[in-house]
């Protein structure tokens, strides 16, 4: 009872000091503090972009209507490396490596990483886990995180549902990413600009033209309309969703819940895509997605969390 007392007292003090920003790429020097979570309001809104957008690709079509019937709660930043740890117990980026860093985004995690982290922090803060795999809630029960395509369990964990009810942490859908992403606005980039060479993508983004090819401390470009910090750049951003067409109608709360072993990835990152600083930059817009295999991990990639 006094060890679960002492690791619920640790988490909590965790969370609230995640929520600080880093004024620098220094770890020691912390300098404002910022609320851990943000609410975001239920709405409606354009999902997608007009094929006169630069950067415009065909699956960011057809725009349509979304509806987020139920506001929820998104973390302000990307899970940082220090919350994995207090979580998790141990660092997936090394030491000697140039991401390395108690304020910096967890990366090397693939999406079934995630969801793990997801329960395990449910669970340490006394809410429902909102994932279920055999039966289960405990990752305990689970066996071990599939990291190949080969990997026994892979079935098995594919077929993970969320539990109806449960008010615990999980990745957004997609919708919902976005939508925070947009925060209001409609322009490729949530400060208004519209192409990959505007200046003022370096105050919002980590990308390869501003970064110098590594992770950066959440927190330290500005935030969206809505508060949110590194919804453009710094690392991709693990969604709940598999990768599928867009349809031709509106919707309301959609959410692909397919076993497909191709998960979306949104936002973008510090690193060179696709061998082009052009292409990098417009990856980062609001409406540009992508997908990776669930197994897959890279430095560059990373998640963030809702719950209700």
């Amino acid at each position: 009872m006094k060890n679960g007392l002492l690791k619920r007292a640790a988490l909590a003090a965790t969370l609230a000091a995640v929520a600080l920003a880093a004024s620098s790429c220094n770890d020691s020097e912390m300098s404002v503090t910022i609320p851990n979570t943000v609410w975001i309001p239920a709405g409606t809104f354009t999902m997608g972009s007009p094929s006169t957008e630069i950067g415009h690709n065909a699956n960011e079509a057809p725009q349509r209507r979304v509806t987020i019937s139920t506001g929820f709660h998104m973390t302000r930043f990307p899970i940082t490396q220090w919350q994995w740890v207090e979580v998790m117990g141990s660092n997936p980026v090394p030491s000697d490596s140039v991401h390395y860093g108690r304020w910096r985004p967890v990366v090397n995690v693939n999406w079934f990483d995630a969801i793990v982290f997801a329960n395990r922090l449910s669970i340490m803060e006394g809410l429902s886990p909102a994932y279920r795999i055999g039966g289960s809630t405990n990752p305990d029960d689970w066996g071990e995180v599939p990291t190949v395509w080969d990997s026994p369990n892979r079935i098995a964990w594919a077929a993970v549902e969320i539990v109806p009810g449960s008010n615990g942490w999980r990745l957004p859908t997609e919708a919902q990413w976005e939508y925070a992403a947009r925060a209001g606005t409609t322009t490729a980039f949530s400060n208004g600009a519209q192409d990959w060479d505007a200046p003022s993508i370096d105050e919002i983004a980590w990308t390869v033209r501003n970064s110098g090819g590594r992770t950066h401390n959440v927190g330290t470009r500005a935030a969206n309309p809505w508060g949110l910090h590194d919804m453009h750049g710094n690392v991709w951003e693990w969604v709940w969703d598999f990768m599928g067409a867009y349809p031709d109608h509106d919707e309301t709360d959609p959410s692909n819940d397919s076993h497909s072993a191709n998960r979306v990835q949104r936002g973008g990152s510090f690193a060179l895509f696709g061998g082009s600083v052009e292409l990098s930059v417009l990856t980062t817009r609001s409406a540009n997605r992508s997908w990776v295999m669930y197994t897959n991990s890279a430095v560059n990639r990373g998640f963030r969390l809702v719950r209700p």
